[in-house]
């Protein structure tokens, strides 16, 4: 029985293993064309509506530090 080295093609059998990678090459290329997609639409909705993606506590928490200065000084 021969066994397959992934390294050299010459042997028999070494096809499905070749195929195997190729495979799984290809989802995990496409895996990251699909995160990669989701980064770009994120990106964009922030670019559009920049305010819409934070969180309104940082927005109080300035103000009222803001304001909280100047009564001080």
């Amino acid at each position: 029985i021969e066994h397959s080295n992934p390294l050299h093609g010459s042997v028999v059998g070494s096809e499905s293993v070749g195929s195997r990678i190729q495979r799984a090459a290809f989802v995990f290329v496409l895996i990251l064309f699909i995160f990669l997609g989701l980064l770009i639409v994120r990106c964009f909705r922030i670019l559009l509506d920049p305010y819409r993606s934070m969180p309104s506590s940082t927005w109080t928490d300035y103000m009222e530090k803001d304001t909280f200065d100047y009564r001080i000084s």
